[in-house]
């Protein structure tokens, strides 16, 4: 680490690093990270050598050699229970009780700061009763907390992502936290992908090669010919909906839309706004703001996966600054 090092932080839940990364590139030193996927476990270990990873769930671990010691507490505590696009089980769904176990988690270390990260579709989940819930349960500890969803693209990222924020400030530290501020330049796929340098990536075959090579930039299946349209949508076409993420070309001057966690599944494909191909490793990576020189583990599937995951760098790094005003 960095020799002017000012605060330490423990991430569970890290995934390929994103929100690490972003911190450590503001000073931050991490005491431990942890994920219990192995890929994950290996990217993070390739990229930060000598750092503390454990692989496994955080239940499992024994954290109470750092009782009192930490700055920050953070995680991307898995969020499919809580997704807009999922069944939405919320906290029945064991995914949706690490965030129960994350809470308990926050007693046991007693962090200056913690910070949660999750999609926005907590806040609406049955009705806003979990996000109800989760901050009383928070409240009730010795923290001030505070919540906001930030669009990453407002802290120079170029992608719509919108996130759910938890931040909680211990009642001793005598500061109030503050989201950071947006930034006035919203960046575009044009930013991030014009001089991108080559490296692997899935590929369409075929006739769905064919029938994307008709999108136009930033068209999607309604550009297509109505019989093409019924061929490639099948049911869909007859569903409800605007079903827009379907055979999507992105567009060169607009934000991309949301990194799912591959980038040609039928009802959210990103197609390469000038060729006719789904966006590769690298350009989901930049697209994240993770540096060219930041390396995935796994197969390419697993790649796009961690990718797609992680919480793009240049908004933690601003979520890093915003915090490191109140640990001074």
């Amino acid at each position: 680490m960095s020799s002017d090092t000012k605060f330490n932080f423990i991430e569970v839940c890290s995934g390929a690093g994103g929100l690490s990364c972003g911190f450590m590139n503001k000073q931050f030193s991490p005491l431990l990270l942890n994920d219990v996927d192995k890929h994950c476990c290996k990217t993070l270990e390739r990229n930060h050598p000598g750092c503390n990873v454990k692989c496994g769930s955080f239940c499992d671990i024994d954290f109470s050699e750092y009782a009192g010691k930490v700055d920050v507490l953070m995680g991307g505590v898995p969020c499919q229970s809580f997704s807009q696009a999922g069944k939405r089980k919320g906290l029945g769904d064991e995914r949706g009780n690490l965030l129960v176990q994350f809470m308990s988690l926050i007693d046991k270390i007693n962090p200056k700061v913690f910070l949660i990260e999750n999609v926005k579709g907590l806040v609406t989940h049955d009705k806003g009763k979990t996000m109800e819930f989760i901050l009383e349960k928070l409240n009730r500890k010795k923290y001030i907390v505070t919540w906001k969803v930030l669009n990453a693209n407002d802290y120079g990222v170029p992608q719509n992502r919108k996130r759910l924020i938890i931040v909680g400030v211990r009642k001793d530290i005598k500061k109030e936290y503050f989201f950071p501020t947006e930034e006035e330049h919203k960046p575009v796929l044009r930013d991030a992908i014009a001089d991108v340098p080559e490296s692997e990536g899935h590929s369409y075959s075929g006739r769905k090669k064919e029938i994307m090579h008709m999108v136009p930039e930033g068209g999607c299946w309604v550009d297509l010919p109505v019989d093409v349209q019924k061929e490639y949508m099948k049911k869909s076409y007859y569903s409800g909906g605007g079903k827009r993420g379907i055979a999507k070309r992105l567009a060169w001057d607009k934000p991309c839309l949301t990194l799912t966690t591959s980038p040609c599944q039928k009802q959210t494909e990103k197609c390469h706004p000038s060729e006719t191909r789904p966006l590769s490793v690298r350009e989901y990576a930049r697209i994240q703001t993770f540096p060219d020189t930041y390396k995935f583990e796994g197969s390419v599937a697993n790649k796009y996966k961690q990718i797609g995951n992680a919480v793009p760098v240049k908004l933690a790094e601003h979520l890093a600054v915003s915090i490191a005003t109140v640990l001074k």
